[in-house]
């Protein structure tokens, strides 16, 4: 729909998925108890955007995709994304498929391999060498955007429940920030930082939040930190997809829903384990640290994951510690999830290395230039 200011277009876009969040979160609280007893409740809520939409779209006329009206094939479209992007995304498509039905490694291996050896053989195609490496940055993107949200949320909820306030205002205080600044402000800064250069800096404040929080204390402290963080994530996302959209437009539809859905598997398949690895060894050096070594044996399992063994806290067995000896593990634990925080960071550290290399290879090139197809 929008051929120009791609970056700033997608920022606005996106922008809704923030404010669906500040919406929810607000209609969550105002229901309470409600919402949770009579199903149609949410039922009701759902319909009601949804009629709007069938509305709006009834009469609605799109015009013709980019790509389409540019003359670019449907195997050309393809040859973007290439055999090693369908390499990639297959291969995340095929281990969901897989943690859902059960299915051996073996066989998502050999589904990963026929597909992307029968998308090469109709494409000719490896792929556009930008967005693979775009497909690679996505990952991590993901992972800091999405996968530490629930840790943050939950280490922001504890100090606002003793303070008497419902949790859910943490949600919907870090999505207003980022509905305000992708709706409002993202061209203006897109125009001044250039998307590359967005997503660097956005890199920069979401490391400084990260580790500041994970030494944070008070609730005035961790709320400041949290909005430096919420700062550096808003852009991510769209910008990212942003400069997909103006340097491969050839790609139309697929490159940008590709790169969006290797992200969202990639949370889940990848990040969310990774992260969880790091937050159980965090904790397992605080709670040493302030008991044993012995006492963390006694409370936590042994466990594996994709990249190998790990240990982790079992709450029940926390549970079945003395009173005394129970509040302290617990607080120990706490402190654990707080500063495995600083471990994720290496996250946006790793994207702001890959988007200091591609401003330095456009820049070697005259500078970043959306293309015109």
């Amino acid at each position: 729909m929008f051929k120009k200011d791609k970056t700033k277009w997608l920022n606005i876009l996106h922008a809704g998925w923030p404010g669906g969040l500040v919406i929810g979160g607000i209609l969550t609280i105002l229901l309470g108890a409600q919402a949770a007893e009579d199903w149609r409740i949410l039922i009701y809520l759902i319909a009601i955007p949804a009629v709007v939409y069938l509305l709006m779209l009834m009469k609605a006329k799109f015009p013709v995709n980019e790509r389409v009206e540019s003359g670019t094939s449907y195997k050309e479209m393809l040859a973007e994304f290439g055999a090693i992007g369908a390499l990639i995304a297959g291969y995340l498509i095929y281990r969901q498929l897989g943690m859902v039905f059960g299915w051996e490694d073996n066989v998502v291996y050999i589904l990963t391999a026929v597909s992307t050896i029968a998308y090469f053989l109709y494409c000719k195609s490896l792929g556009r060498p930008l967005l693979i490496f775009m497909c690679i940055i996505m990952i991590p993107l993901a992972t800091t955007e999405l996968g530490t949200d629930g840790a943050i949320s939950g280490l922001m909820e504890e100090p606002m429940k003793a303070a008497g306030y419902n949790g859910l205002w943490v949600l919907i205080y870090t999505s207003a920030i980022m509905m305000v600044l992708r709706f409002w402000f993202a061209g203006p800064i897109v125009a001044k930082l250039g998307p590359l250069g967005l997503l660097a800096t956005s890199a920069v404040l979401a490391i400084a939040g990260l580790y500041l929080l994970s030494s944070a204390t008070g609730l005035t402290m961790i709320f400041v930190f949290a909005t430096l963080y919420g700062f550096g994530k808003t852009f991510f996302w769209p910008t990212t997809l942003g400069v997909v959209s103006e340097q491969c437009p050839k790609g139309g539809a697929l490159t940008l829903n590709a790169i969006a859905g290797i992200g969202m598997l990639a949370v889940g398949i990848l990040g969310g384990p990774v992260i969880g690895k790091m937050t159980e060894d965090s904790i397992k050096a605080s709670v040493e640290a302030s008991t044993s070594a012995d006492t963390y044996k006694s409370i936590s399992n042994d466990s594996t994951y994709f990249l190998g063994d790990y240990t982790a806290v079992d709450a029940s067995k926390v549970a079945g510690l003395p009173d005394t000896e129970q509040k302290e593990v617990k607080e120990s634990i706490q402190s654990g999830k707080q500063g495995s925080l600083a471990s994720v960071a290496i996250f946006p550290v790793f994207m702001l290395a890959c988007y200091l290399a591609l401003i330095f290879y456009f820049k070697g090139r005259g500078g970043y230039k959306p293309v015109e197809i």
